[in-house]
């Protein structure tokens, strides 16, 4: 009796506390109250009103995959390319390592979405920005700017707004902490500048 006691009476209990917990669990062991995942959100896009009161969604420049490889090439093929700028591309085997995609705009007004494309380094310090349309024939480099480390955005009236950072009198080297904001904006045959403001 005194052996059943100890071997047998010890694992009843274990099991029948085992038993007990598991009737609270949900799988997992661990009880959760509600739901066991909350239902999927489904974003809502964002509606402006228009003129008659009737809702409407703002447009939105479709996103462009434009081939980085090629605007490498088709850039190395521009005379007026700057010699740092032609340097840096001519080096650059790994693409990604010296081009990227910014946003994507319709500063032309065509209806087709042009690419901004950033010049930078192996450290992504962005140092030049590139208008590139995308066309049947291939990426054509619209225009660029030698710039550092730039934001860049279109404006609601379509124009091309590029935010840079610039350096102060008492800046170190190492930290500008001054702003300049362009404005650029398509006449039909070429980008002119139409502001710039030091902040």
């Amino acid at each position: 009796m005194g052996l059943w006691r100890r071997t047998v009476l010890p694992a009843v209990t274990a099991f029948a506390a085992l038993a007990a917990l598991s009737g609270c669990a949900n799988g997992g062991g661990l009880r959760v109250e509600g739901p066991e995942s909350p239902p999927p959100s489904t974003p809502t896009p964002s509606v402006v009103l228009g003129t008659n009161g009737t809702p409407t969604t703002p447009e939105r420049t479709p996103e462009v995959a434009v081939d980085l490889a090629k605007v490498r090439v088709r850039l190395l093929a521009d005379q007026h390319l700057s010699s740092y700028a032609r340097t840096v591309l001519s080096n650059c085997t790994v693409i990604s390592r010296c081009l990227s995609r910014g946003k994507t705009v319709d500063v032309l007004h065509s209806g087709t979405p042009q690419q901004i494309v950033l010049l930078h380094t192996l450290e992504k310090f962005v140092f030049g920005i590139f208008l590139i349309a995308v066309e049947p024939s291939g990426p054509r480099p619209i225009w660029n700017l030698n710039v550092e480390q730039p934001t860049v955005n279109a404006s609601p009236d379509g124009n091309l707004v590029v935010e840079s950072k610039i350096f102060t009198i008492n800046d170190p080297v190492c930290c500008p902490s001054g702003r300049r904001v362009e404005v650029y904006r398509w006449n039909g045959r070429q980008m002119i500048k139409v502001s710039s403001t030091d902040q």
